[in-house]
């Protein structure tokens, strides 16, 4: 089995799609950090919309943008790469200009770009997995998406830095960071197209099998809803636990945040390549093993009371993050080795499916299970990964994998890359 034992920086952005690429990620994703954590101030506070009714507007706009996601996939599979990744982008200035031009009180408009804003956020990961595919293959590939992942975070919390910095101004520095966000969003789209990666799907299915099935994935994609949980731990998780029910004071809940946040940049990248040495599959289900372990710590963590249950909480909160770095640098993957070629857009909008339904109902089962006591919460995460973890390592692998032929990527045949300027 084929592994990754260095990091080499350079190479690593050529993998991901070249300088210009990454800045248009970084620029993405600082713009995202901008103004996403306070998408709900700006409802109460520039909108004067009750809180409920924000929270509805967003949920909907988030749960309704899936619905894009099918046909994002049969667009991918047509060959588009840069071009549905800068769209992902320009949706989003669509949603950020609606948010600009929404008058006071107006809660359908800004519903409405909820639903923009959605659909950009629900597309991106889907287009940005198929144009690293494209141009990186095997285990480069994999540290490419890690590379990617690793640069998002960055980018979301110097945004999420900066825009705290700015709420002092209340309602105006709001709608400016609305504005800056649009044209930050714009940029990028900008950056992004200007890559011009295209795969030329009918070359990358010639050379495959002609009966050859898609690869259904149903244990992967059912255990993917359970194992996104563990993105929601540090930001609604731990907090609710730890200021309503262990009455800690809320600097814990920031502190377990920014650690999670600096831990995923720093070491998204090395813990993907030292888990190449594993087969993906199996660092998927090791993912879900450390993350049942980290649950049941924080069971052991909050029992420990006032005194010593928010430090323990907080320590254990790092092997949750391991759990989730490792989670996250397989799953991805694991998708993109399994699938042929000029199937990859459908498989990876599958697989966002599940990534988006899994965030969309984490909230409401994780506050549904705490309201029963840290038992029902962290016992029965625990339990259900691990069920998860149980089914990826039995699934077995279909289609281009098992035929032993080239998948996630369609070869230098059946790739153009022309990058301007």
């Amino acid at each position: 089995m084929a592994t990754t034992t260095e990091i080499r920086p350079r190479a690593l952005v050529r993998a991901s799609g070249g300088p210009r690429y990454a800045v248009a990620l970084a620029v993405d994703a600082l713009g995202t950090g901008l103004l996403r954590p306070f998408l709900l101030l700006y409802g109460v506070m520039a909108l004067r919309l009750s809180a409920p009714v924000t929270g509805i507007a967003m949920t909907v706009g988030v749960v309704m943008g899936l619905v894009c996601v099918p046909a994002v996939g049969r667009w991918l599979d047509r060959g588009a790469r840069s071009t549905v990744v800068a769209a992902s982008m320009l949706v989003r200035v669509a949603g950020v200009a609606l948010l600009l031009a929404t008058p006071t009180g107006n809660v359908w408009l800004f519903a409405t770009a909820a639903l923009f804003l959605g659909i950009g956020n629900h597309a991106w990961p889907a287009a940005h997995a198929a144009l690293v595919a494209t141009v990186a293959h095997g285990r480069e590939r994999d540290a490419a998406l890690a590379g990617g992942r690793a640069l998002r975070n960055a980018g979301l919390g110097a945004g999420a830095l900066l825009a705290t910095a700015c709420l002092v101004g209340g309602t105006t520095a709001l709608q400016a960071l609305a504005a800056v966000t649009g044209l930050a969003y714009l940029a990028a789209a900008a950056l992004a197209w200007s890559v011009r990666v295209h795969a030329h799907p009918a070359a990358a299915a010639a050379k495959s099998r002609d009966d050859e099935p898609a690869p259904r994935m149903r244990a992967l994609l059912a255990a993917n809803v359970i194992y996104v949980f563990c993105l929601n731990v540090p930001e609604i998780a731990l907090p609710l636990v730890l200021v309503t029910q262990m009455h800690a004071s809320p600097v814990w809940s920031a502190a377990i945040f920014v650690a999670n946040t600096v831990l995923v940049v720093t070491l998204q990248v090395p813990v993907t390549v030292l888990m190449s040495r594993f087969s993906r599959r199996t660092a998927l289900a090791l993912s879900g093993v450390v993350l049942a372990a980290s649950y049941l710590g924080l069971l052991a963590a909050t029992s420990l009371g006032h005194g010593w249950g928010a430090p323990a909480v907080a320590a254990v909160s790092v092997v949750c993050t391991i759990g989730e770095i490792i989670y996250a640098g397989s799953a991805t993957a694991l998708v993109t080795a399994l699938t042929p070629a000029h199937l990859l857009g459908r498989a990876l909008a599958r697989f966002q499916l599940s990534t988006g339904f899994g965030l969309a109902v984490s909230p409401a089962v994780i506050t549904a299970l705490a309201s029963h006591g840290s038992a029902a919460l962290w016992g029965g995460l625990s339990a259900a990964t691990l069920l998860s973890a149980s089914a990826v390592a039995t699934e077995k692998d279909q289609g281009a994998s098992r035929a032993g032929l080239p998948a996630g990527g369609t070869g230098k045949a059946g790739v153009r890359v022309r990058r301007g300027g």
